[in-house]
């Protein structure tokens, strides 16, 4: 559900209201837009530490909600899911702290956070490991057909139709790793292991690695069959990943995507998965989520999940254990962890 659409009732009840009050005397306020997945699993648990204001739960559109609770809303825990805008920040004049459930901050306009001295957290590369798994494991199921196969196999495909056909090998793959951060480096690792050649390329190149680095994603493409996309969305790379990079990349070429979905330009892909121009994809992220292109679903060489790669139940526990810090040190005017600004 869209942010904009949460309501509340348009006049709380006193007895609300009172609560709110009662409540906020005793526990910090905390502001929840999304709501964040970890919230949903540890909401019992964060509510021991504070008083949380859902306009999920509401009747009223979200700048009402907003108007509101204005004055009481120093803090706010988000997730990708509803952006920080310079509007929503205008409508929470108190606000001094977001923390947000994500790696990635492009959901929240900085610029205005800096201007209105609106301090930012992220969980830091808390995902990593699992985000790099799941690259990982998008790749081996596009290239061995597993999804594809177990759809076969219950089916009961097997004993009318045969054999299924071949897949290919992980082993010796030429990979180009778009963004060389922490998850792009823990995909370089495990991928290394199973004797993949690994090239990339980053805003900067980084002296401690041995892999080839090139500086534009043309240059990269054109020496690998496997883009695995790593990097943060930016204005410089949204839709970097176009049709010119895929025809590039050419028949044979692969591109999974676990960082956002604007870095690809979707129409693009669509239209050279279904020319058979590429091979397959492996897609976590989607331009316009939840909603993803409907031509997709049919094609065996494209393997989806609903922005989950992140999202283990260990991830979960420490992104509740570091939202807390974070949560605590802000209202003790302690320093922050994984402060972005």
């Amino acid at each position: 559900m869209d942010c904009n659409e949460w309501h509340l009732p348009s006049k709380p009840s006193p007895l609300i209201c009172a609560s709110v009050v009662n409540m906020a005397d005793d526990l910090p306020s905390v502001l929840v837009l999304g709501p964040p997945i970890v919230f949903t699993y540890y909401e019992r648990r964060f509510s021991e530490n504070f008083h949380f204001l859902k306009p999920w739960e509401s009747s009223i559109p979200l700048h009402e909600f907003l108007t509101t609770y204005a004055g009481s809303v120093k803090a706010v825990f988000d997730s990708p899911k509803c952006p920080v805008t310079k509007d929503i920040l205008q409508n929470i004049p108190e606000l001094r702290f977001i923390m947000t459930s994500s790696t990635g901050v492009d959901h929240i306009d900085l610029h205005e956070c800096k201007r209105r001295g609106v301090k930012v957290a992220n969980v830091g590369s808390i995902f990593s490991e699992d985000v790099a798994d799941t690259a990982v494991g998008l790749l081996i199921d596009v290239l061995r057909r597993i999804s594809a196969a177990n759809r076969f196999v219950k089916a009961a495909n097997w004993h009318q139709k045969g054999d299924y056909p071949l897949g290919h090998k992980l082993s010796g793959r030429r990979i180009g790793i778009v963004g060389m951060g922490s998850i792009g480096l823990d995909v370089a690792k495990r991928l290394n292991a199973f004797g993949c050649i690994i090239s990339y390329t980053s805003r900067n190149k980084k002296p401690h690695l041995e892999f080839p680095f090139y500086p534009h994603i043309q240059e990269l493409a054109a020496k690998c069959e496997i883009l695995i996309i790593c990097c943060a969305l930016t204005d410089q790379t949204r839709h970097m990943i176009d049709r010119t990079v895929m025809l590039t990349l050419g028949r044979n070429g692969i591109i999974i995507n676990i960082a956002r979905g604007g870095i690809i330009n979707e129409k693009d892909l669509v239209e050279c998965l279904l020319k058979q121009e590429i091979a397959g994809a492996g897609l976590d992220v989607y331009e316009n989520e939840p909603n993803v292109p409907e031509e997709l679903f049919d094609l065996d060489n494209v393997v989806m999940m609903p922005h989950h790669a992140a999202f283990t139940e260990e991830s979960m526990r420490h992104v509740y254990e570091i939202v807390v810090a974070n949560l605590d040190a802000f209202f003790s005017n302690k320093p922050l962890m994984l402060d972005v600004i």
